[in-house]
């Protein structure tokens, strides 16, 4: 029976060297730990909204830019003073 309780007494000291252990490490680590992951979320949102933005940018240029006209009109006839009237062909 003596074994039995030495065997948990045992078991229950390495629990608790872990689980300071591990605290240790996590309060001395989490600064560089709330950086790396502030990091990465960083790369990640940029990396989303630059995706969006690259592909709905070209789309709403598009159908900002007015129509450009197939056919153009009659050519300006400086010499009749913009009267309408054109000069006969020489």
């Amino acid at each position: 029976m003596q074994k039995l309780i030495n065997v948990i007494a045992l078991l229950s000291g390495l629990t608790s060297a872990a689980v300071i252990g591990g605290g240790t490490y996590l309060y001395l680590n989490k600064d560089a730990m709330i950086e790396r992951v502030k990091q990465e979320a960083i790369e990640e949102v940029t990396k989303t909204v630059t995706g969006t933005v690259t592909d709905k940018l070209p789309g709403m240029v598009n159908s900002s830019m007015p129509k450009l006209p197939t056919k153009t009109g009659p050519v300006l006839d400086f010499e009749a003073g913009f009267t309408g009237k054109s000069l006969p062909v020489k």
